[in-house]
């Protein structure tokens, strides 16, 4: 029950004090060695280098900004990774995690990546969970470890997996919440609170029904519009372009999927449902 904690950004002081709580012994290291002042008050060790941080335990978790903040740390001493695992919660790129999990390797190393699927105050509370990928073994060796972070939701060996669906669900995300901001911009120039609009907001955005039932037809490649089409959306989302604009509220981001609507009717789908979208998007 001992573990290194690199990187004490929001996240990744959660985590140092997650497993603080559960009576791990916690090294901790951070460019800014004073973001450690209250985890040291708690009994964490401040590791004095990089060095010293990793050979202090077996299981390395490191949670930073982007993987060239990991290469930049890790380089100044690789040969410190030898017999390591290294639980790369780094949020980045897929093709970036699988060149990591190989240098890690070639330095004796084992990296799991990870995707945290939920913001610093959920780390260590029941029904949340973690994206893992990378070798099965570590995963079931480390497991009660991870555990003590959030649930295990185990992809595959390949170590890009668990970076693929973060960042899939990222962009979802993303998207989602500045269309929601969007919202409120228009509420508010409207005279209409956040607060009144709260559990409107809360309907408008449950995707569930939608979810399930263009999964199936995506994978099917059936675009059939018999419940909506490109050309009902695009009529409808000028109508959201207008209302803002009306009101003063930046119409961009309204706008910028106009015109992937737009594009998809261009091309000869207006009838189609919106699943079409997904070629016109890659096209």
């Amino acid at each position: 029950m001992s573990v290194t904690v690199i990187g004490l950004g929001p996240m990744g002081h959660a985590m140092a004090t997650a497993y603080l709580d559960k009576g791990y012994d916690v090294t901790v290291w951070n460019r800014t060695a004073r973001k450690a002042d209250d985890l040291v008050a708690r009994g964490a060790h401040l590791a004095p280098g990089v060095e010293a941080a990793l050979k202090a335990n077996e299981l390395v978790v490191l949670s930073l900004t982007g993987y060239d903040a990991v290469h930049a740390i890790l380089e100044q001493v690789p040969q410190a990774l030898a017999g390591r695992t290294v639980v790369n919660l780094t949020s980045d790129t897929p093709a970036n995690a699988r060149t990591a999990a190989e240098w890690v390797a070639s330095h004796g190393g084992t990296q799991i990546t990870g995707g945290v699927q939920t913001p610093p105050p959920g780390i260590g509370t029941p029904g949340v969970s973690t994206y893992y990928s990378g070798p099965a073994d570590a995963i079931e060796t480390h497991r009660a470890a991870l555990e003590v972070l959030t649930e295990v939701d185990y992809l595959g060996e390949d170590p890009g997996l668990a970076a693929l669906y973060y960042q899939i669900g990222i962009d979802m995300f993303w998207t989602g919440l500045v269309g929601y901001l969007h919202g409120q911009a228009m509420a508010r120039a409207h005279g209409v609170s956040a607060r009144q609009f709260r559990e409107h907001a809360v309907k408008s955005l449950d995707f569930g029904y939608f979810v399930e039932l263009y999964a199936p037809r995506i994978d099917a490649g059936d675009h059939s519009g018999d419940m909506e089409n490109l050309a009902m959306a695009a009529a409808s989302l000028e109508h959201v372009v207008r209302t803002a604009e009306a009101a003063g509220v930046d119409g961009a981001i309204p706008r910028a999927i106009l015109d992937t609507f737009r594009r998809g009717i261009a091309a000869g789908h207006g009838q189609d449902s919106l699943t079409r979208l997904t070629d016109v998007l890659t096209s």
